[in-house]
């Protein structure tokens, strides 16, 4: 469904992204895993158009896409919950999820979705009219996970996504991510918490320094005594 090939990018005089390539097959749950600087944002944001490659190519269902507008990328079915979530502080809980589907015109099935946003997140529709800049890290977490759900999207980034969380609400984001794995939703992670992360992808890549390291089976790379050393504290 995806293929990066050769990327490069590179801004305020620094290359971040060196030459990465990978690839994720339909239906898979694929985490990138590394340290901080390591180039992993920086490479989502390439894949959405929100930054520009100085080389190499993007492809999405084997259509060109390194030169498209992020807009265009959510009509494609690419969406993505950025670091730091990005809701839209000024507005409601339910203006953001009608935000997600901006690029739908089925409004009764929009209406549908964010009541099946709110069964996933019921604290969401508790709070349904309340300012989203009021709510919690957590909730804003699920706010920016509804949102990017409401574009139906069949490819899901998410760069983060339990960055800052209490470990309760970390368990509840990674439940989530699962069940809309199961739910045939093509999914790439990129996730500090590299243990929770290859606990539950199929593949994994390892990026250092602006360069994919190792890549396999997230099992494997879990019990690698290299990857156990850099990220799980072992």
């Amino acid at each position: 469904m995806l293929r990066v090939s050769d990327l490069q990018v590179s801004y305020g005089g620094i290359q971040a992204v060196k030459g990465v390539s990978f690839e994720v097959f339909a239906g898979e749950l694929v985490s990138l895993i590394g340290s901080n600087g390591a180039g992993k944002t920086t490479t989502m944001k390439a894949i959405t158009g929100l930054l520009s490659a100085s080389a190499g190519y993007i492809e999405l269902n084997d259509k060109p896409i390194h030169q498209c507008k992020p807009w265009d990328l959510v009509k494609q079915g690419l969406a993505m919950v950025p670091e730091g979530r990005g809701v839209f502080t000024r507005m409601t809980i339910i203006e953001n999820l009608q935000m997600g589907a901006y690029s739908r015109n089925d409004g009764a099935d929009i209406d549908k979705d964010i009541e099946r946003i709110f069964t996933t997140f019921p604290r969401l529709k508790e709070r349904s009219h309340q300012l989203a800049g009021t709510l919690s890290g957590g909730e804003q977490q699920m706010l920016a996970m509804g949102r990017a759900l409401m574009s139906r999207p069949s490819l899901l980034l998410l760069d983060e996504p339990s960055m800052g969380l209490s470990p309760l609400m970390v368990d509840k984001i990674f439940e989530v991510i699962q069940a809309v794995s199961a739910q045939g939703v093509t999914i790439v992670l990129v996730e500090q918490n590299a243990s929770r992360a290859l606990q539950i992808a199929q593949r994994a890549y390892v990026m250092e320094s602006g360069v994919i390291t190792l890549s396999g089976k997230a099992g494997d790379l879990l019990h690698d005594p290299k990857v156990r050393a850099a990220y799980l504290g072992e």
